[in-house]
């Protein structure tokens, strides 16, 4: 599924189309009954229904049975991507994360906010991308349109307002670098 055009005008209606909210309906009641009950190991077979539901999913992808997607179709993930328990990937609009990333246990990449200087605080949407070889840590909070560079460290319960350079460490409310990080050709 293509990614829906946002209503800007949220006292005509809904945010998005009824075709994509019957398809996030169907995509909880396939998670909930196949996916997110299952045995941790069993990284393959959630990769396989988010795939079925147009997420683009690398090799070797460990999404844990306890993350919540909000639109799998808007999902991009390299390979061997981590995605934690508790995760959530609220992907009203594009979420990219590159190889080898790490996505750890609470974290919230949110696509989704709303303008509160408009009347019916409509929905604006930005994607995130998340580069390769980065460890998103425990309860981080990443805005929408934020960009973290490939090698960044981002601490725990960071708020990520604004795009991170590559191969930093990086902490804080809001998050900001800290330090570099060594960039390992081994990584």
């Amino acid at each position: 599924m293509k990614n829906d055009t946002v209503n800007k005008d949220t006292f005509t209606g809904p945010s998005f189309s009824f075709e994509n909210r019957l398809l996030r309906f169907l995509w909880i009641l396939t998670w909930n009954s196949l996916g997110g009950w299952t045995p941790i190991p069993f990284f393959a077979w959630r990769s396989f229904l988010l795939k079925r539901f147009g997420a683009q999913i690398g090799k070797g992808v460990h999404v844990y049975p306890k993350v919540k997607v909000w639109a799998p179709w808007n999902i991009a993930l390299g390979d061997e991507v981590g995605v934690g328990n508790g995760a959530i990937l609220y992907s009203q609009d594009r979420i990219e994360i590159g190889n080898r990333a790490v996505i750890s246990q609470g974290a919230h990449l949110c696509t989704g906010t709303h303008d509160y200087d408009k009347q019916g605080f409509p929905l604006v949407t930005k994607p995130i991308v998340i580069g390769s070889n980065v460890w998103v840590a425990a309860e981080a909070f990443v805005h929408p349109g934020v960009k973290i560079g490939d090698g960044s460290v981002v601490g725990a319960r960071s708020v990520v307002t604004k795009d991170l350079p590559a191969w930093m460490v990086c902490s804080g409310f809001p998050a900001k670098p800290l330090k570099m990080r060594k960039n390992n050709n081994n990584i």
